[in-house]
């Protein structure tokens, strides 16, 4: 089970054999032969045909306007769910791409064709069918994800968690003490220290919130895993929704490809869930939905410093995010300055939103819209002045939705007296490249303010 789970639902072989395999079943589905029925008279032998002859009332027309029809209608009802959901409903929370609207109305059609064959047909042409459909469903679910690159195996698709729990490195309080300089000048790394970091799920007691959440990933650097580690600063990150920690790939990529040029540090890396669920989005507060700020801001942090090498200090300790995660990140770096001296927020969202403003205010605030406000971004930045921290903003110019939002984000940080930085990245858009975009441009000042890089 665990090798089905880790399989890498990324790699073109697979996609183009369910592509293959959506094709042959349609082209199946949609010739439907009609056998001869000729009167024969007695003592006469049977016309030989080449293969199936229409009958004298089957016309072409007719043998290829029911299969016509049902992709025409499967068409329009992917059409009309995908106006429901994503224009009425905005289940999304933003408008979706048009790749993954054609994926959605060709599932659509191609489950039609596959409905209409159970109709008046032979028992294994209904076998194909029902199977056909399965495969119809798989290839769009892994066209949509190959689009998103956002989850590398099935088992991080379903939300099932399939790492080895990570062996957390023993304290080295010897090491705990403040730093006389910056370790790109003093760190010189042992023999026999591993080429990579490491990663994999850690769980964090959330003692305080009694927040469900799942469970965390974790990244140690090189630098991390030798006999005395020295303290190193930490990344607290959170991704978007749907989503989880395991999507965490592109940090741990570009983490360990920095530490192989910096002699094995890089910051660690601790990905946090602030959902619960791919399926729930109680937003980062302490309400009913879930105690989400609690749990990030106190138990995470109990757990960091109790349980990891780690920086004491402010200024080796920063928040990200991406899109959700990245409202998030903001959030807490704007209430939490004295925790965190740096945020990164990639294509974030500009306000703590589960669906509309107006079903938010209802579910997650109780009807509460002065609450709502206090706690939007924008009220927070406005109501405090900040010095000595490092702020940096990345979006896409494909973003349509949320690059002004990140924008505006930007401008009340600096208002505010962060130092800012905004990147926006050409044919960027809101999937898999915005996050590596985002790390890409914001990983190397990060490297820079904990001191583990010359500026």
């Amino acid at each position: 089970m665990d090798n089905l789970l880790n399989l890498n639902i990324l790699q073109q072989p697979l996609r183009y054999a369910f592509d293959a395999a959506s094709v042959l079943a349609i082209a199946y589905l949609a010739w439907r032969p009609v056998s001869v029925r000729r009167r024969v008279r007695r003592g006469t032998a049977a016309p030989e045909t080449a293969g199936p002859v229409l009958r004298s009332n089957q016309t072409p027309l007719r043998v290829w306007l029911p299969p016509l029809l049902a992709l025409v209608a499967g068409a329009l009802a992917g059409v009309l769910v995908l106006v429901i959901c994503e224009g009425w409903l905005n289940i999304f929370g933003l408008p979706l791409d048009g790749d993954t609207r054609t994926w959605v109305i060709l599932a659509f059609s191609a489950v039609a064709l596959a409905l209409m064959n159970l109709w008046r047909s032979r028992w294994w042409r209904k076998i194909v069918a029902v199977v056909s459909v399965a495969v119809f469903l798989a290839t769009a679910v892994l066209g949509v994800n190959a689009d998103y690159r956002l989850n590398p195996t099935l088992g991080s698709l379903l939300g099932v968690n399939t790492g080895r729990f990570l062996t957390l490195p023993k304290l080295n309080p010897v090491a705990a003490g403040a730093a006389t300089a910056p370790l790109w000048q003093t760190w010189k790394p042992p023999a026999g220290m591993p080429a990579t970091g490491r990663t994999g799920p850690v769980a964090i007691p959330a003692t305080v919130s009694g927040f469900q959440a799942r469970h965390a990933y974790l990244y140690l650097p090189p630098a991390a895993l030798v006999a005395d580690p020295p303290p190193l600063p930490i990344i607290v990150m959170m991704m978007g929704q749907p989503g989880g920690p395991d999507q965490n790939q592109y940090a741990v990529a570009r983490l360990n490809a920095m530490a192989a040029k910096n002699h094995g540090l890089a910051p660690l890396l601790l990905t946090v869930d602030q959902l619960g669920s791919p399926y729930q989005n109680p937003v980062c507060v302490d309400s009913p939905s879930g105690n989400v700020y609690s749990y990030v801001t106190t138990d995470v942090v109990n757990f960091i410093r109790t349980n990891l090498n780690v920086m004491p200090g402010r200024d080796s300790w920063a928040v990200a995010g991406y899109s959700n995660g990245g409202e998030c990140a903001l959030s807490f770096a704007a209430k939490r300055p004295e925790l965190f001296g740096s945020l990164l927020d990639i294509s974030g969202e500009i306000e703590p939103v589960s669906g509309s403003v107006q079903d938010t205010v209802k579910t997650i605030f109780r009807g509460n819209q002065a609450s709502f406000t206090a706690e939007e971004p924008a009220t927070i930045l406005k109501a405090h002045k900040y010095t000595d921290l490092e702020a940096i903003f990345t979006s896409g110019t494909l973003d349509s939705t949320y690059s002004p939002q990140v924008s505006a984000a930007a401008a009340d940080a600096k208002a505010a007296g962060m130092t800012t930085y905004r990147f926006t990245g050409d044919a960027i858009g809101h999937r898999g490249d915005a996050v590596d975009y985002g790390l890409k441009m914001g990983l190397p000042l990060l490297f820079q303010r904990f001191g583990l890089s010359a500026r």
